[in-house]
């Protein structure tokens, strides 16, 4: 019988218990995968390639608060600047839901389709969208979740704005970071509220990713010191500052997460104390017959880091599976657009896993280590 043989037998001679084990830390890792991937989707929001190009420039003091549409002039004339159009969150309700996950926002279709760098009409024709001051330009997602087609209408009632939106499908997007919004007229905005004279915030494309930081620079000192400041960033800020508001939500992941390993360290911890405590005058036997202490505590080790691994392995793989095959914007109502399992994070779960599984053994191997033979051979099964 060769070493690894008689570990696979040791391992395997309560297949009840082996199983339990493995069910158990595949459970952990699966569960410590999809909460690793989690706290992914909600900290590391994606980026396109064009977002290196484009700023959004909003009010200094607060999102909420807006910005006079008297500033467009000012912006277009700074150097480096290639588009800019008001982009005005609207915020609305589709139909009878209560929640919307895609977002509505009102543009300047003319200037607007210089900002669309990566994506492109599928469906419809662009042209018709910027003649017609009711129609909107929809996310190919949207359009599949809704079993929408163009020349459909879609209905919005306000909640940050006091008015409705009925607006008809011209366009359909597709090829972006995000495929799910809609994009209305700035001016319907404006007739439907009264005109107001402001917008929500600017969003801008620059001729260079070099000319970006000159450019928010001299945005940022165009309004210094005037009634509405501005506060322009990149794109990838703009986002990472939405990001900064979970930050709660962030620890909580890691607390949980934190839980998940201590756990696994119980289940691996236990199942090994209990293996190798009914097997205490077999290890005294084997002292006896002349295996050196370090080759009954690598007996050990491996025993519970193969059970660990296999566990691991299995957990790790049926979630990477599970949030590939399933449809994540069906399944949560369009909350996240994706749910990678990235490579990182199935090698960190891994690690972990493994490393659980070696520290587990560690006290149970010690103790078969300081073991005497005489002992040994007097411990009761």
């Amino acid at each position: 019988m060769t070493p690894w043989t008689f570990i696979l037998k040791n391992a395997l001679r309560n297949p009840r218990r082996s199983l339990l084990t493995v069910s158990s830390v595949a459970v952990s890792a699966a569960l410590l995968t999809s909460m690793m991937t989690l706290q992914r989707e909600l900290t590391v929001p994606p980026e396109s390639e064009g977002a290196s190009l484009r700023i959004i420039a909003r009010n200094k003091v607060s999102l909420v608060q807006p910005l006079p549409a008297r500033q467009l002039p000012e912006i277009e004339r700074i150097p480096g600047v290639v588009a800019v159009t008001p982009f005005t969150y609207f915020g609305g309700q589709y139909n009878d839901e209560e929640f919307t996950s895609f977002a509505q926002f009102a543009v300047e279709p003319r200037r607007f389709r210089s900002l669309l760098v990566e994506g492109r009409v599928s469906d419809g024709d662009y042209d018709a969208w910027e003649k017609d001051r009711t129609s909107c330009m929809v996310g190919r997602d949207t359009m599949k979740r809704y079993e929408l087609k163009v020349g459909d209408r879609m209905r919005f009632r306000g909640t940050f704005y006091p008015c409705d939106l009925d607006l008809k499908i011209a366009a359909v997007f597709e090829g972006t970071v995000d495929d799910r919004g809609v994009f209305f007229h700035h001016k319907l905005l404006d007739e439907l509220t009264g005109d107001l004279g402001t917008v929500g915030t600017w969003y801008l494309r620059v001729e260079s990713a070099e000319k970006v930081p000159e450019v928010i620079s001299r945005i940022d000192g165009q309004f210094a010191n005037t009634a509405a400041e501005v506060r322009a960033e990149s794109e990838r800020a703009f986002q990472m500052g939405f990001v900064g508001m979970l930050g709660n939500v962030s620890a909580l992941i890691r607390t949980v997460n934190g839980v998940i390993v201590f756990t696994l360290a119980l289940v691996s911890a236990s199942t090994m104390s209990m293996a190798v405590r009914e097997r205490f005058r077999e290890m005294a036997v084997l002292k006896a017959l002349g295996y050196k202490r370090r080759d009954l505590l690598g007996f050990i080790l491996a025993e519970g880091f193969g059970l660990s691994v296999l566990g691991g392995a299995l957990g790790i793989g049926g979630a990477w599976a599970a949030w590939t095959l399933l449809d994540i914007q069906k399944l949560t109502g369009g909350i996240f657009i994706v749910f990678e399992v990235t490579p990182r994070i199935m090698a960190s779960a891994g690690l972990v896993a493994a490393v659980l599984g070696v520290v587990s053994s560690l006290a149970p191997a010690i103790s078969v280590g300081r073991m005497s033979v005489v002992s040994g051979l007097k411990t009761l099964d």
